[in-house]
């Protein structure tokens, strides 16, 4: 199954259950928002599901663009990405967990086809504040699906303080025998979706009240289950990486983890910028500019003269179109090549500046602050390339 068809799938599947589609935002939160970027599907939803009407009634189903700085460590992997998307159900106040549970298992065994038995379920085990998550529970012993009881795993939340609730994961076996263990004991039990009821408010001193309006919201990575369904192992060998696999091997000579680095950073920096951001040294801009450097430092340890002027325009048009984004990829790929520019200049600036005698030995915070405000050398570029 190609991921635009499971997501058309997922989409009409829920539409037919009285979901009403809703239009993805951009990586980029409303203003005011002290999130950087937009995390998850439920992100923009926010002010709905804290109790305000939506124009569009009380179900709803989207697929929605999103970033996670929070894994950019894990990117290189072949489950993480940092620009990936997600499908969405929510429940205003409508319907509750069990319901969701029951439609979520209908859509994958009979809408996409996969086996009963390669699936696993979680569910909250309760703690001593919150009893166990019985309905859900139940849910999945009455379809005969596994389930692994957790407390830590199984609550979900959105910060310190605001909803929160238990959630079932539902994960869909990845290994080549029989499926064995459970997902907390075995990696190959991949999560794909999970199913969060919002039944509770967490205060600032710490405690739980009840909500009024009890919602479901739900989150469904495409790019995971679109590797899984397309019977591959890694998120990068799904279709929407076909042209890069096709073309990035061939320009630059890179160990399976890098290529995958340099694929995942350079297709996110093409989808923040056609989202209207730039290099900078604070705040979005930063994240972009990590994203440019941390590719460009890759690529030059191979070999000094490889450059992003050696991206096709072809991968940097795809993934415009891919995400519907209004930009012209000759002004991507110039904002690109500029930023490496101004990073070969801050190395060979760098270079000097770490060449004095004042820091041959080992760096105190005092000189990592001094390297930063002064010079503009971040910890992590000086620790990577001459540490």
């Amino acid at each position: 199954m190609q991921t635009q068809q499971l997501v058309s799938t997922f989409i009409e599947y829920f539409e037919e259950r009285a979901h009403r589609r809703i239009v993805g935002s951009t990586l980029l939160p409303p203003p005011g928002d002290p999130v950087l970027f937009t995390t998850s599907g439920m992100h923009p939803l926010t002010p709905y599901l804290e109790g305000r009407s939506h124009p569009s009634g009380t179900r709803l189903v989207n697929v929605q663009r999103c970033l996670r700085t929070t894994d950019l460590e894990e990117v290189g992997d072949t489950t993480h990405l940092t620009v990936f998307e997600m499908l969405g159900t929510w429940s205003l106040g409508d319907y509750e967990g069990p319901l969701s549970l029951d439609w979520g298992y209908g859509l994958l065994t009979e809408g996409l086809g996969i086996d009963p038995g390669l699936l696993h379920a979680t569910v909250y085990a309760g703690d001593s504040r919150t009893g166990p998550d019985t309905s859900s529970l139940q849910l999945w012993q009455e379809r005969g699906v596994p389930v692994e009881l957790t407390v830590e795993d199984n609550w979900w939340s959105n910060g310190p303080v605001g909803p929160c609730g238990p959630d079932s994961e539902i994960f869909l076996w990845s290994g080549d025998g029989p499926p064995r263990s459970t997902p907390t004991r075995d990696d190959r039990w991949v999560e794909v979706w999970n199913h969060v009821m919002m039944t509770h408010r967490r205060l600032d001193d710490g405690s739980l009240v009840p909500l009024p309006q009890r919602n479901v919201d739900t989150g469904l990575g495409v790019e995971r289950l679109a590797s899984l369904l397309q019977g591959k192992s890694s998120v990068f060998e799904c279709d929407v990486f076909d042209p890069w696999r096709r073309l990035v091997p061939g320009l630059w000579a890179l160990r399976d983890s890098s290529l995958r680095l340099v694929c995942d950073h350079l297709r996110s920096a093409v989808v923040i910028l056609g989202d209207g951001v730039r290099p900078a040294n604070t705040g979005r801009g930063y994240v972009l500019r990590r994203l440019v450097r941390r590719v460009l430092t890759v690529l030059w340890q191979g070999d000094p003269s490889h450059s992003v002027e050696d991206l096709p325009d072809e991968l940097v048009q795809h993934t415009l179109g891919h995400f519907r984004q209004d930009l012209r990829s000759g002004d991507v790929l110039r904002t690109l090549l500029e930023e490496e520019r101004r990073f070969r200049n801050l190395l060979v600036r760098g270079r000097h500046v770490l060449a004095r005698p004042r820091f041959q030995g080992a760096l105190t915070e005092e000189d990592f602050r001094y390297l930063h405000d002064t010079h503009g050398l971040p910890r992590e570029l000086v620790m990577s390339h001459w540490r």
